[in-house]
């Protein structure tokens, strides 16, 4: 615990986030993410806590920050069969979910939809309950007020939220630095290091969740570099 939290969290901008979609660096550090997200078992992760939650599969699944729309579909994978017919809502403020990715949701029996908004715009006018919302990889991104508004926001239009993030430990930090010897470029490889330092320990999401009653906040290390926090509101008994 010592070594973990003697690395002070730092947010700091990464190159992925404002590079051009169709810039080849950034085609290229959403593959090698497929392949981060893929070690790192996030997916298997948020898809264990979904099934502890929910007794029924829900009728809507919205991710923030989806990006190419690849770790949805890891998600949908990872789920029973029987969780089909989903609604499945992909938001990114950049239009890069892949057409590979619909067709594989949708393969599975569930609907995708893609939104091209700022999640700060789009979840105020949202509908008061989506049911589920998962993140990945996502809140790292924000730090303070920001990241406090931002689950405020959350709790107000969901019952069930999932969230799987950087581990800022050393151990993480060490394995961010060798991703070149998995073949992953320079933007990924100068992100990854950054995202660790972004990361999450002990309970500093918790700290953040808004404290009203009716939530069972859960938050804790998963695998071998990854923090997950869930959220669930005592209406979300029987299925999100």
């Amino acid at each position: 615990m010592a070594a973990t939290m003697a690395m002070q969290r730092s947010v700091l901008p990464e190159l992925l986030d404002h590079l051009p979609p169709t810039d080849p660096r950034a085609v290229r550090s959403r593959r090698d993410l497929r392949r981060v997200n893929a070690i790192m078992g996030n997916a298997h992760i948020v898809a264990d806590a979904l099934r502890q939650k929910c007794t029924q599969p829900p009728r809507c699944i919205v991710e923030l920050g989806a990006g190419d729309g690849a770790w949805m579909t890891q998600l949908a994978a990872a789920l029973p069969p029987e969780w089909s017919r989903v609604r499945a809502l992909l938001l990114d403020r950049q239009d890069t979910v892949t057409g590979g990715s619909l067709s594989a949701l949708a393969a599975r029996g569930w609907a995708p939809e893609v939104i091209t908004a700022d999640v700060f715009d789009w979840l105020p006018a949202a509908g008061p309950e989506l049911d589920v919302i998962v993140v990945n990889l996502f809140l790292h991104h924000f730090e303070g007020d920001r990241l406090r508004e931002l689950l405020n926001m959350i709790a107000a239009r969901c019952r069930l939220f999932v969230a799987c993030e950087p581990r800022r430990s050393t151990a993480a930090f060490n394995a961010s630095r060798l991703l070149g010897l998995i073949g992953c470029n320079a933007v990924t490889r100068h992100d990854a290091v950054l995202s660790v330092r972004a990361g999450f320990a002990g309970h500093e999401i918790s700290a953040l969740w808004p404290r009203s009653q009716g939530w069972a906040v859960d938050e804790a290390a998963r695998g071998l570099f990854s923090h997950l926090f869930v959220a669930a509101a005592s209406s979300a008994t029987g299925g999100a």
